[in-house]
């Protein structure tokens, strides 16, 4: 590795770190954990509902810690399910859900649009082709990765 971009991949770690606990500062000020939040933001950002699925992938968090967080606002009244297909089910925001949705989430989607709507659009655009580059340059990283560690496929 360039001893330049160790020393730019370390930055970038930090600031990614630092980023994250931000939201996670934001969010536990607005009285909600880390995967309820996660949910929650997901939920906001697809309308209304959310496939399971789809907030598994989109949050990253594994599917366990996604159901158990998922009882839980059921049991707060704050979501409910329901059945899509034979294998899914779609997480929906009930009017307690859509309250808090709107008192905490989209309190922080408002803040990161007005951050995003106050840069130039040129910095917009190049920030948001920079992302995809690197989003797929990792992806196609971890679709040649097998097994375990060390085990790279060979092209």
């Amino acid at each position: 590795m360039r001893n330049d971009s160790y020393r730019e991949l370390k930055r970038y770690n930090y600031l990614l770190g630092e980023i994250e606990a931000q939201y996670h500062e934001m969010f536990l000020k607005l009285g909600l954990s880390d995967s309820a939040s996660m949910i929650l933001y997901t939920i906001c950002d697809s309308g209304e509902s959310c496939l399971l699925q789809e907030i598994c992938r989109r949050t990253g968090i594994s599917k366990q810690t996604i159901n158990s967080a998922i009882r839980k606002l059921e049991r707060e009244g704050i979501v409910y399910l329901v059945p899509a297909g034979a294998k899914n089910k779609n997480v929906c925001l009930t009017e307690r859900g859509k309250g808090l949705a709107e008192n905490a989430v989209m309190r922080i989607m408002e803040a990161e649009n007005d951050i995003f709507a106050a840069w130039p659009e040129e910095d917009m655009a190049k920030y948001l082709e920079l992302t995809e580059r690197f989003l797929e340059a990792i992806r196609e990283r971890a679709d040649r990765m097998k097994g375990g560690l060390g085990h790279e496929k060979k092209r």
